[in-house]
């Protein structure tokens, strides 16, 4: 560690000196690798946003452009703007609306039976909404893999990408807060040193409703319709009143929602349609045997499939024009693979234009979604097991092969252009297992029946219309669980667990040789990382405490030296108590200039904020009690501009005393 970083560390209060370590950083350095054609214009955004993610603590080792400087000479020229490109290689457009159609029932025939839908669904879609936005708390035995390259967004919330805001219930621009509980919209003044309440709104029969914000407009999102078979409803509001909010458009998709994301003024969506409800019949109780009776009932429901229109298999939306196919049978594509049966459909606006869409589809499920600054990947789930097997037709069913598929494509504004796809052995946890960095795709994987009993880290190039695989790193943990991931630019912490916690460092300085670093087993497991400089962690999870009993616990990691990371300190929580974070990072927030961290532990039903301070690696902590039941998963911790913070409970929001 230079004497610069050190004294980083050792300041115990104030901002750190970024440009001084910026500087010292890039000197030496070589020269960045220069990036794919395919990215867009949108890099130069990417750069801002990063560099304004080192200033809060969050990025490590970004290193500067000394041709930006005075006398360096002319910029380099930038690469032309993505220009949209045809479905090819691993995807391809269907030829018609009839050859799609063909498609779909050609796919449902092998999946029906004597009782309808006779296939194993390993990815639960109707928990697509819940593991994307947070609708509900899963359990705190989930072993979610999460990767962190996390900064609080303009907006306010935690988020996994600089750059990429992400909806939550609660979004500000400095001086109007806006919240949103159940199905109620309220506005309040935050640029004083009170909260002020100042107007609300009814969102209808919105559920779970979460929002994001841009400019004067709140862009909500939520479910509607049959619990089953939920749709997703956009509702725009506009709060250039801010007492006054008002309702401008609402547009209705009949498919779930498994990603929202927003770039600047555009927003994102992607939805999944599912294997549709349809009319099947069931085997009678009585006349023949039981062999015929199922093979009728079969009979009839293939003949259900058969009957079947483009209506059933593509997304409608509904605005106030009307109801209409969401894409057009050529936007949408046909994988050459044999995955899933779904459709999945991007969809991309402006949030000042909600019925102005860019569209595009994949015949085939996918629920993992990823996006960077301009790009978004969509990728199967691999069956770990192995197993399962389609009851009728005899054939393996969604993702059982081992392997995760991964399609790749470039964003430009609201829209989105194929760029390839590829697969990698292994099973890929969910969106926080990915991460892309320098034009390479980087993917923690664990084990299927096409690998060991580990996981890997597993680096991808696009080269042409594929994603090929560069480089990868196996035995990460050897019959071990993946807890959590935290992406840097030129490395990651994983962690692992089984009975005791391996913290693992991984260089990737050369992405296509992945290089296992040092090891550190402690006690316990971190589900939740997060940087407090360029040489320190906090992990949040579990582990034993007073008399071996488990309860939450929060490390502090020194990292400086790749080869040997080491916990400075730890601080154990009451037993019973749950790190919140490690299930949903919107409920961790790092003030840098404060050097505090605020996070939500739970014990039971009560809720407390844990403010946590960190001085030469060592961790003080306070907690306050905030709120209890249900809405222990709402509360939120706002910074504002001018070192203050708002709290959001479930009732209430006011200023939070640091």
């Amino acid at each position: 560690m230079s004497d610069l970083e050190r004294l980083w560390d050792e300041i115990p209060v104030g901002p750190a000196p970024v440009a001084a370590i910026v500087r010292r950083g890039a000197a030496g350095r070589p020269p960045e690798r220069r990036r794919r054609v395919v990215r867009s214009l949108v890099r130069a955004a990417v750069v801002g946003s990063v560099a304004a993610a080192f200033v809060v603590g969050v990025m490590v080792g970004q290193p500067t452009d000394d041709r930006a400087r005075p006398g360096a000479g002319p910029p380099p020229a930038q690469p032309p703007p993505i220009t949209p490109a045809a479905f090819h290689g691993d995807l391809q457009a269907a030829a018609s609306c009839d050859a799609l159609l063909d498609h779909y029932v050609e796919r449902a025939l092998e999946l029906v039976g004597p009782h309808g839908w006779d296939v194993y669904e390993y990815y639960d879609r109707s928990a697509g909404l819940t593991r994307d936005l947070g609708a509900d708390v899963p359990s705190p035995t989930s072993s979610e893999a999460k990767a962190y390259r996390s900064v609080s967004s303009d907006t306010g919330t935690n988020v996994q990408e600089a750059g990429v805001d992400e909806p939550d219930h609660v979004k500000t621009d400095g001086e109007l807060l806006v919240r949103v509980r159940d199905a109620e919209l309220t506005t309040y003044d935050v640029s004083g040193d009170e909260v002020a309440e100042l107007g609300s709104l009814d969102l209808g029969e919105l559920r779970h409703p979460e929002i994001l914000l841009s400019g004067d407009t709140v862009v909500a999102v939520g479910a509607v319709g049959r619990l089953a078979s939920p749709g997703t409803r956009v509702v725009t509001v506009d709060v250039g009143d801010r007492a006054t909010p008002t309702v401008t458009d609402t547009v209705d998709y009949d498919s779930a929602l498994l990603s929202a994301r927003q770039h600047g003024a555009d927003v994102r969506l992607v939805l999944s349609s599912g294997l549709p409800g349809l009319d099947f019949v069931q085997p009678r109780r009585r006349g023949g045997t039981w062999r015929e009776r199922n093979r009728a009932a079969l009979r009839a429901n293939r003949a259900v499939v058969r009957q079947t229109t483009l209506a059933d298999w593509v997304p409608q939306v509904t605005t106030e024009k009307g109801r209409e196919q969401l894409v057009a049978c050529g936007d949408v594509a046909i994988p050459k693979a044999e995955l899933g049966l779904d459709t999945t459909a991007v969809v991309g606006f402006s949030a000042a234009s909600p019925t102005e869409l860019s569209t595009l589809g994949l015949a085939a499920s996918a629920p993992v979604a990823y996006e960077s600054a301009d790009h978004l990947y969509l990728a199967t789930q691999a069956d770990p097991w192995g197993c399962c097997w389609d009851t009728v037709s005899r054939t393996r069913t969604t993702g059982s092969t081992g392997v995760t598929h991964v399609f790749d494509f470039a964003l430009d504004g609201a829209g989105a252009s194929y760029v390839g796809s590829g697969e990698v052995e292994g099973a890929l946890a969910d969106r926080w297992s990915v991460d892309e960095h320098d034009g390479v795709l980087r993917l923690a994987v664990g084990p299927t029946q096409e690998t060991g009993d580990f996981s890997s880290i597993v680096t991808l190039e696009a080269q042409d219309d594929e994603l090929v695989e560069v480089g990868r790193l196996d035995h990460v943990g050897d019959d071990e669980t993946i807890q959590s991931v935290r992406w840097f630019d030129e490395l990651a912490f994983v962690v692992t667990f089984r009975q005791v916690d391996p913290l693992y460092a991984i260089d990737l300085s050369d992405q296509t040789a992945p290089r296992l670093g040092g090891e550190l087993k402690i006690p316990g497991f971190s589900d939740y990382l997060h940087p407090l400089g360029p040489h320190r962690l906090v992990g949040m999870g579990q582990g034993p405490g007073a008399g071996g009993r488990w309860g939450a616990q929060v490390s502090a990691f020194e990292i400086s030296d790749l080869e040997a990371p080491r916990r400075t300190d730890v601080h154990a929580y009451a037993s019973g108590t749950t790190a919140l974070a490690g299930q949903d990072p919107r409920q961790f927030t790092w003030l840098p200039r404060e050097r505090v961290a605020l996070t939500v532990i739970q014990r039971g039903g009560t809720g407390y904020v844990s403010v946590l301070t960190f001085d030469r690696g060592r961790i003080a902590d306070r907690l306050v009690e905030v709120e209890h039941g249900r809405d222990v998963s709402a509360v939120r911790l706002v910074p504002l501009p001018g070192d203050r913070v708002a709290l959001v409970t479930g009732e209430d929001v006011e200023m939070f005393p640091l």
